[in-house]
Protein backbone atom coordinates (compact mmCIF):
# COMPACT_ATOMS: atom_id res chain seq x y z
CA UNK A 1 0.00 0.00 0.00
CA UNK A 2 1.33 3.40 -0.95
CA UNK A 3 0.69 6.64 0.82
CA UNK A 4 -1.13 9.27 -1.23
CA UNK A 5 1.43 12.01 -0.59
CA UNK A 6 4.51 10.06 -1.67
CA UNK A 7 3.98 9.58 -5.40
CA UNK A 8 1.90 12.64 -6.14
CA UNK A 9 3.22 16.12 -6.68
CA UNK A 10 0.97 19.01 -7.68
CA UNK A 11 3.74 21.56 -7.35
CA UNK A 12 4.61 22.05 -10.98
CA UNK A 13 5.49 25.56 -12.14
CA UNK A 14 3.21 24.96 -15.13
CA UNK A 15 0.22 25.27 -12.80
CA UNK A 16 0.87 29.03 -12.60
CA UNK A 17 -0.28 29.28 -16.22
CA UNK A 18 -3.82 28.55 -14.99
CA UNK A 19 -3.95 32.02 -13.42
CA UNK A 20 -4.09 33.64 -16.87
CA UNK A 21 -7.69 32.63 -17.75
CA UNK A 22 -8.79 33.66 -14.26
CA UNK A 23 -7.21 37.13 -14.21
CA UNK A 24 -7.66 38.08 -17.87
CA UNK A 25 -11.49 38.46 -17.80
CA UNK A 26 -11.22 40.54 -14.62
CA UNK A 27 -9.33 43.37 -16.33
CA UNK A 28 -11.94 46.09 -16.99
CA UNK A 29 -9.87 48.10 -19.47
CA UNK A 30 -10.30 45.27 -21.97
CA UNK A 31 -14.07 45.88 -22.11
CA UNK A 32 -14.00 49.67 -22.02
CA UNK A 33 -14.78 50.25 -25.70
CA UNK A 34 -17.29 49.34 -28.36
CA UNK A 35 -14.73 48.83 -31.08
CA UNK A 36 -13.11 47.22 -32.78
CA UNK A 37 -15.96 45.18 -34.09
CA UNK A 38 -15.41 41.69 -35.41
CA UNK A 39 -17.99 40.43 -37.92
CA UNK A 40 -20.34 43.13 -36.61
CA UNK A 41 -20.07 42.04 -32.97
CA UNK A 42 -18.89 44.54 -30.35
CA UNK A 43 -15.66 43.87 -28.50
CA UNK A 44 -17.41 42.53 -25.37
CA UNK A 45 -18.98 39.57 -27.20
CA UNK A 46 -16.06 38.39 -29.27
CA UNK A 47 -13.71 38.94 -26.34
CA UNK A 48 -15.77 36.50 -24.28
CA UNK A 49 -15.24 33.86 -26.96
CA UNK A 50 -11.53 34.67 -27.04
CA UNK A 51 -11.36 34.12 -23.27
CA UNK A 52 -12.79 30.63 -23.77
CA UNK A 53 -10.07 29.86 -26.31
CA UNK A 54 -7.39 31.20 -23.94
CA UNK A 55 -8.76 29.11 -21.07
CA UNK A 56 -8.88 25.92 -23.11
CA UNK A 57 -5.39 26.54 -24.46
CA UNK A 58 -3.88 27.19 -21.03
CA UNK A 59 -5.60 24.17 -19.52
CA UNK A 60 -4.42 21.92 -22.36
CA UNK A 61 -0.84 23.14 -22.05
CA UNK A 62 -0.80 22.59 -18.29
CA UNK A 63 -2.32 19.13 -18.66
CA UNK A 64 0.17 18.07 -21.33
CA UNK A 65 3.15 19.41 -19.40
CA UNK A 66 2.18 17.92 -16.02
CA UNK A 67 0.72 14.52 -16.90
CA UNK A 68 2.65 11.51 -15.73
CA UNK A 69 4.51 9.40 -18.17
CA UNK A 70 3.74 5.70 -17.88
Amino acid sequence: MTTPGKDRSDRSPWNWLLIVPIILPLLPFLFNADGPRLFGFPRFYWLQLAFIVVGVTCTTIVYQMTKRKR
